[in-house]
C-alpha cells in the first residue's frame, strides 16, 4: 500500500487526461475540463460539437464512461480518491431540470387525487433529483422502493 496520497487536484487531471482519451477513441473532438464541486467532489466536463451518443438513451453511455473515469482514477489512489462525476453538453444539469418539472407536476395530481404514485425505476441521481424537487412542497412526501436496478421513487400525500 502507497503512503503517498493522490491529490485532488492530481485525480482531476487523471480523470480528465483518461476522459480525453475515451472521446478520442470514440472519434470526437471535444473540450475536455475539470472543476471541483466541494472539497472532495471532481465534475470532469465534456462540451463539444454533436456529442449524443456520447450521453445515449436516458444517460447510459454517460453513466458507462463516468464508471470507466472513476475506475481509472482509483486505480491510482487505492480507492480512497474523490467523487468524480463526469457530464457531457451539460447533460445532468438539463436532465435534474427536466426530472424536477416532471415531478412537481406528479406530486400536484398526488395532491389533487389524494393517490400517491410510483414513478418509473430510475438511477440514484435520478431518484436524488425527484426527492429535492418535491421536498419542500407541502402535502406531498417521497420514498424510494425497490431494489436496484428498479428502484423507484413514489409520490404520495403527507
Amino acid at each position: 500500500m502507497s503512503e503517498t496520497m493522490v491529490t485532488v487536484e492530481e485525480q482531476a487531471e487523471a480523470a480528465a487526461d483518461f476522459t480525453r482519451g475515451l472521446v478520442a477513441a470514440f472519434g470526437y473532438e471535444a473540450e475536455v475540463t475539470t472543476r471541483r464541486e466541494d472539497e472532495d467532489t471532481v465534475i470532469v466536463d465534456v462540451s463539444g460539437a454533436d456529442l449524443g451518443l456520447l450521453v445515449g438513451p436516458k444517460g447510459v453511455t454517460l453513466h458507462a464512461i463516468e464508471e470507466l473515469v472513476r475506475t481509472a482514477v482509483q486505480r491510482q489512489t487505492e480507492g480512497r480518491g474523490a467523487r468524480i462525476h463526469v457530464d457531457v453538453g451539460g447533460y445532468r444539469a438539463k436532465r435534474r431540470a427536466a426530472l424536477g418539472q416532471f415531478a412537481m407536476g406528479v406530486a400536484e395530481e398526488v395532491l389533487a387525487s389524494g393517490e400517491g404514485r410510483a414513478l418509473e425505476a430510475m438511477s440514484a441521481s435520478d431518484r436524488k433529483a425527484v426527492h429535492d424537487a418535491v421536498a419542500d412542497l407541502a402535502g406531498v412526501e417521497t420514498t424510494s422502493e425497490g431494489e436496484d436496478p428498479r428502484r423507484r421513487v413514489v409520490i404520495s400525500p403527507a
